[in-house]
């Protein structure tokens, strides 16, 4: 019997947990109305339906592009959820791409990363300028895949300014010993393969970001990752697993200036 799922359930101890759930699509579908004509809804990045992405324009000419990549145990969600993080990045005047992604079990996880391998190389063959990524907890996973080497071309790479997993999963071998696994299909080759705290330590500045309040496990894999790679660590005091990501919406915080800060 699987004895991790109780140590990575998160909506079981979030106060109110089903209410960010009912409420992120209602936020994310009135942030889309009010930007009005600076969106570009369901822009298609590879043969599967799922494999489609959104877009979001500042009012002037773009500083950056930034790439949100959603989480949900790559098992739920899609990118009509998030739409409102965009709000800090598109104040900043950066263009914010967020993809939806085929989900286990019908695919890998790590044919989910060789999705958003694809939607990064569509977004940078579009825009011009820095790209930065971010994204939370398994979406923290992707963003983090994207440094492996060879996972995105040299001149894609090359325009990288940040990337930042939030409250990632950077080690899947834990994850054999949950329920989960049934939907992933992973033997432990698998999980060692797709673990970012395998590869090796990326030039690309990183910083890895959690919430003081998370499940113990979240807190070590996301010191797991920084570690691994020597890279900045931020742990936010009063912070959770659904409410790390409130300061994407926010264009005065911290984490939407350390993503659209280009060298």
């Amino acid at each position: 019997m699987p004895d991790l799922d109780d140590a990575y359930a998160n909506g079981a101890y979030i106060a109110g947990a089903e209410d960010y759930v009912a409420r992120w699509p209602l936020e994310a579908a009135a942030f889309r109305d009010g930007l009005g004509a600076r969106t570009t809804l369901g822009q298609s990045y590879g043969p599967s339906e799922r494999m489609a992405l959104d877009l979001f324009h500042p009012e002037e000419a773009a500083k950056g592009t930034l790439i949100f990549v959603h989480g949900g145990y790559w098992l739920k969600f899609d990118r009509s959820y998030w739409s409102a993080f965009a709000a800090g990045a598109v104040a900043q005047g950066w263009v914010v791409a967020m993809p939806s992604y085929d989900l286990c079990p019908a695919v890998r996880i790590a044919g989910i990363t060789q999705q958003i391998a694809q939607a990064v190389m569509h977004v940078a063959e579009q825009t011009k300028g820095p790209l930065s990524l971010a994204g939370h907890s398994a979406g923290g996973h992707l963003v983090a895949r994207m440094l492996a080497p060879g996972m995105l071309p040299q001149t894609v790479l090359d325009r990288v300014t940040h990337v930042m997993p939030i409250s990632p999963v950077s080690d899947l071998e834990p994850l054999l010993r949950t329920s989960m696994n049934a939907d992933f299909k992973m033997d432990t080759a698998m999980a060692r393969a797709e673990s970012p705290v395998r590869q090796p330590a990326p030039e690309v500045p990183v910083t890895v970001w959690v919430g003081a309040d998370e499940r113990p496990v979240f807190l070590d894999q996301a010191r797991w990752l920084a570690e691994a790679w020597a890279c900045d660590h931020v742990v936010t005091d009063g912070e959770h697993h659904f409410n790390v990501i409130d300061a994407l919406s926010d264009p005065a915080s911290d984490m939407i200036r350390r993503l659209t800060t280009a060298p």
